[in-house]
């Protein structure tokens, strides 16, 4: 056999803190060969974005390398680094705000490459970026090459990242959570491009995600790191459908399934990450693990061809399923009487800059829902679809043009009072942006206690303790700033910040999207428990389809400004749906579904273009177009069921005998 492209053998990695040297990686190894790609998994602090930038030659001075190899096409990466990265090996970080310069324009920063490493004039290498922004999925390349970082949305930015990667037609390409901020459709139209490169090129690559379903359709072979250490590796679909590591079992058994609908309960992994400055002799994954046993505290060797596993109880623990922890008891749920009703909610937005001729966006365009007590409302669709917008408009954070909210029976008015904001809340995505960094959990916590008058001083403290038990966390918490805790421990108190004033409805804006899966499922668990203690109601906006399949009591399916498909859960995922749903469902990416790239449906142009259209606002995507009746004529609205309601000019018949898109 030839030699790989990338060989690293038995690499491991200390960095020095004041509490002594954490050992990140141990002994880690794995190959890649010419055009073959190799996925990355574990939760975060696992080590997988290290392996990244010890490959670059990134470490930093307070890092030490030991390793037996550490090679690209023979080059020992110690030495050939600097001079390969950018050229030979590209390389897409996970969060393209900070990897972005907003200094400079999209184009200069796509073409920069190109002028560096392939000596192009800089009006050839800028036409050449706006062919790859094209390529990209992105509309109006050459508007958008002129634009500043600001300017674009996530998924734009994170597109422009990967141009900018692939200028040099790498032979590597590093891929370090590449489709975190991406909806659905662009995410499919970016694995279909890395497999287009693949196929054509011969592209290597090593992908780094917790998104199992996009590790499976992409990935020939994986390899599992737990805290440091390689636990399992083999081939990828292999590895998925039949996990031998207890660590493997636990990933795929927090994962949310579009597939499967809404599950009982998902099954967090128990438990933290071990301290790296104590590096256990015998399995570090142990205190966690629900199979361990008398041996476990022995060191474990990573054994098998092409199976391998680090683990001395695989042969008795064959065919165990992870554990299920039960859920508390829940009251019996009646029908819910309504909570927030919004009746022809309209926003528009006017241009500016960049986008000056697109004056008068409708990013919101007459929408009416009704959200009961209790009840989860799903709102899912592409970015730019006027999710948020429409979560904003609700709690009267943002001013609507036209329509009315009522809330509890009462109309509220644009200046809402102060009673509507202590009972309708909202939890942001991202809580490194919405947590101050200067409070601790017991002054961010305490704020809205006070503000809203419900408790001060010792009691105060009390409700405190009693909201940290509420997520999860111990009293000891109170006194820890945001850095000091993970991902998952930081949503958990912007969590219980929402909860702080007692509200009777959250809109949880792409809440668990940054998160890992055992991170993501226990905070899903909570808000699930949650409901059921506290009766409160959500609003839970995401463009992970299969976390809103789990959570959602009903589901709203949102396009361009409006709702094109509403209902119960159960029904907006099976046939009849609307064909934007049906495009939606196909492009989720689902772990073990072999044949479903090939079957899905593939949109072209986005969201926003076909602006000022008379007839149905999806006609100029839409797979199923019938004619000028779409472009002219604005859809009825079919009803199905009880309350199953599709907007489409398909007739009924035809709507009910469409092929499951999840099947």
């Amino acid at each position: 056999m030839s030699a790989p492209l990338l060989d690293i053998q038995r690499l491991s990695l200390r960095y020095a803190t004041q509490r002594g040297p954490v050992h990140a990686l141990q002994d880690v190894s794995f190959a890649i060969r010419r055009g073959g790609a190799m996925g990355l998994v574990g939760e975060s602090g696992s080590g997988k974005s290290s392996v990244v930038l010890a490959i670059l030659g990134l470490l930093g001075q307070g890092a030490t390398l030991e390793t037996a190899a550490l090679t690209f096409d023979g080059a020992d990466l110690r030495a050939a680094a600097e001079a390969l990265r950018g050229r030979r090996i590209g390389v897409v970080f996970q969060d393209p705000a900070a990897a972005l310069n907003p200094s400079l324009t999209i184009g200069f920063q796509v073409a920069e490459p190109l002028v560096q490493h392939q000596g192009l004039s800089r009006e050839a290498a800028l036409a050449r970026a706006i062919t790859l922004l094209g390529e990209m999925g992105i509309p109006r390349p050459a508007e958008i090459a002129h634009a500043y970082p600001h300017q674009l949305s996530g998924g734009m930015k994170q597109r422009a990242i990967i141009a900018t990667a692939l200028a040099c037609e790498p032979e590597l390409l590093l891929l370090d959570e590449p489709t975190t901020a991406l909806d659905v459709t662009v995410e499919a139209q970016i694995l279909d491009l890395l497999e287009k490169l693949r196929r054509e090129r011969g592209v290597s690559m090593l992908l780094v995600s917790h998104n199992l379903g996009i590790v499976d359709r992409l990935c020939d072979e994986l390899t599992v790191l737990y805290a440091g250490r390689v636990v399992e590796q083999g081939p990828c679909a292999e590895v998925l459908a039949t996990p031998s590591h207890p660590y493997t079992r636990g990933l795929l058994a927090a994962l949310p399934r579009v597939d499967r609908g809404r599950m009982a309960r998902l099954a967090p992994i128990p438990g933290g990450l071990p301290d790296l400055t104590q590096p256990m002799p015998g399995c570090n994954f142990q205190p966690r693990c629900p199979f361990a046993a008398a041996g476990c505290d022995q060191p474990q060797l990573l054994l098998g061809e092409t199976r391998r596993a680090r683990c001395h109880r695989i042969l008795d623990i064959a065919g165990q399923p992870w554990p299920i922890p039960e859920a508390p008891e829940a009251a019996t749920r009646p029908t819910p009487t309504p909570l927030l009703q919004a009746e022809g909610l309209a926003r528009s937005f006017g241009g500016g800059g960049l986008f000056k001729k697109r004056a008068g966006t409708r990013a919101v365009d007459g929408v009416s829902l009704t959200i009961g007590r209790g009840e989860v409302l799903g709102l899912v669709g592409e970015s730019g679809c006027g999710k948020s917008t429409l979560g904003r408009l609700v709690l009267r954070l943002i001013a609507a043009d036209s329509g009315a909210i009522r809330f509890d029976g009462q109309s509220i008015p644009p200046d809402a009072s102060t009673e509507f904001r202590r009972r309708a809340q909202i939890v942001f995505q991202n809580p490194d942006s919405s947590l101050n960094p200067r409070q601790t959990v017991d002054e961010a916590l305490r704020r809205p206690l006070i503000r809203f008058g419900i408790a001060d001083g010792a009691a105060a403290t009390r409700e405190v303790e009693r909201l940290l038990d509420l997520v999860r966390l111990p009293p000891s918490y109170r006194s820890r700033y945001p850095h000091q805790m993970s991902g998952g421990e930081k949503q958990r108190i912007g969590i219980a910040r929402a909860l702080a004033s007692r509200p009777d409805f959250l809109v949880c804006d792409e809440a668990v999207s940054a998160l890992d899966v055992s991170v993501q499922a226990a905070v899903l668990n909570l808000l699930t428990d949650l409901r059921d203690e506290l009766g409160v109601a959500y609003l839970f906006i995401s463009h992970d389809i299969g976390v809103v399949a789990h959570i959602a009591d009903r589901i709203a399916v949102m396009y361009r400004g409006a709702i094109v498909e509403e209902g119960r859960a159960a029904e907006v995922l099976a046939p009849p749906y609307h064909p934007y749903t049906e495009a939606l469902l196909s492009a989720v990416p689902v772990v073990g579904a072999e044949g479903r790239a090939e079957a899905r449906i593939r949109l072209k142009g986005d969201v926003q273009s076909g602006q000022g259209s008379m007839g149905c606002r999806f006609a100029h995507r839409c797979p199923r177009h019938i004619g000028s009746l779409c472009d002219t004529e604005a859809p009825p609205v079919r009803v199905f069921g009880e309350a199953h309601r599709i907007a489409c000019h398909l007739p009924e018949d035809e709507l009910a005998a469409m092929p499951a898109a999840l099947g």
